[in-house]
Order: C-alpha cells, then sequence, then structure tokens
C-alpha cells in the first residue's frame, strides 16, 4: 500500500506538442534529429512562469521514470551531470528515482536505479503501478503510442503551444487507436500562449452522428 492508502499507483504521461500535434524534440537542437528534424527546440521561446511552476511541480510529485530509450539516452547524458545549478532540483529527481527503460532491444543502462522492461509490458508496468505512487513518461512519443493504444496509462498532460511545424513526429499520427478521452480539469494558459490539457482515458469506442439530430 502506499503512503496515501492507494494500493495502485498512476502512470502520467507528459508530453509538449504543437498546434499540429508535433511533439519531436521540444528541449533542444540535437533532442532528436531523426527525420532531419529542423526545429528541435521549438519549445524554448515559450517559457513562462505559469508553464514552469506546472511543470516544476509535477517533477516534484513523481517517483518514478518510465521512459522510451532514446529519450532515455538523452536524459542519461544530461541529467546526471546538472544536479546544480538552475536546473539542479530536476536533475537530482532525476538522478535519484527509479528509471525504467521500455526497449526491445539490450540497452546499456548506466545511469543509477535504471531498469529495462518491454518482454511484456503489461505485465511490467502493473508491476511498476505496485511499487509507486506516481510514474511519469516524459517524452518517448513511440513508447506513448503503445500506451495509449492499450491504455495503459491514468493521465495525459498535453501541454499545447501556439506554433505549427508541419512536421515531425506527431502525438497521434495517422493509424493512431482510435479513442476518447476524457478532460478531468479546467484548460491551465500560460502568458506565453501554452495550454495544459489534463486528459483520462474512458473506456469507450468513439462514437459518430450528425449534428442536429
Amino acid at each position: 500500500m502506499h503512503e496515501d492508502g492507494t494500493t495502485r499507483g498512476r502512470i502520467r504521461i507528459d508530453l509538449f506538442t504543437t498546434l499540429d500535434g508535433v511533439a519531436q524534440a521540444p528541449g533542444g537542437p540535437e533532442e532528436d534529429v531523426s527525420g532531419a528534424f529542423p526545429y528541435g527546440g521549438w519549445q524554448a521561446p515559450f517559457a513562462d512562469e505559469t508553464v514552469g511552476r506546472e511543470i516544476g511541480a509535477g517533477i516534484d510529485a513523481l517517483d518514478a521514470l518510465l521512459l522510451g530509450r532514446r529519450t532515455y539516452d538523452i536524459f542519461a547524458g544530461y541529467w546526471p551531470h546538472h544536479t546544480t545549478g538552475p536546473a539542479g532540483s530536476i536533475g537530482r529527481k532525476f538522478d535519484a528515482v527509479p528509471k525504467y527503460v521500455a526497449s526491445r532491444g539490450e540497452p546499456d543502462l548506466t545511469w543509477q536505479g535504471s531498469t529495462r522492461i518491454g518482454r511484456d509490458l503489461d505485465t511490467e508496468i502493473a508491476a511498476i503501478r505496485a511499487r509507486h505512487r506516481l510514474t511519469a513518461v516524459i517524452g518517448s512519443v513511440d513508447l506513448v503510442q503503445t500506451l495509449l493504444a492499450r491504455q495503459l496509462f491514468d493521465e495525459l498532460l498535453l501541454w499545447v503551444y501556439p506554433v505549427v511545424l508541419g512536421q515531425g513526429k506527431k502525438v497521434f499520427p495517422d493509424g493512431a487507436q482510435p479513442a476518447n478521452l476524457r478532460l478531468i480539469a479546467p484548460p491551465l494558459a500560460g502568458p506565453s500562449g501554452a495550454v495544459l490539457l489534463r486528459y483520462t482515458p474512458v473506456d469507450l469506442a468513439p462514437q459518430t452522428g450528425t449534428m442536429g439530430d
């Protein structure tokens, strides 16, 4: 049982996306250059106190990370070396908590507290829920597609930024699993124009109809 009395921990997905749904490389030019993506770091011009405060609170609340292989490699190459200075609190948090890495291969997990998963994702995520109160999935767009399709998450935090890029990896690409989501909190907007939307999955297939009937 967790400290708050619950027996099932939550899986929370944190994503930053453009108005046209692109979630590739928001944090920096070298974050993910696959597909010759030219807009790495598109999130940086929209930093503001509201966004920073909300993201910081979310990081404070987590007690484990669930990452895709590419995002893990980026984090492992950066955060262990940034545990002091302006971003030191984030670096210390990420360094300290357990990190679960979803990979079909055999990655070299040199960052302390790192464990590979991926052989039986449903069972492994159930075990993560039993160990941790709040596990955050940050970035990891390819892994997120699997979690969304199989509803292996409890909350989707979608930061939508007022920019259109026209290319890049999308949160919901063509062929994504049809699904309903339910808004669970009023949208939160920062002065930069970024808007936070909080969703939870709904166990119903999308319905259709005719407006006005």
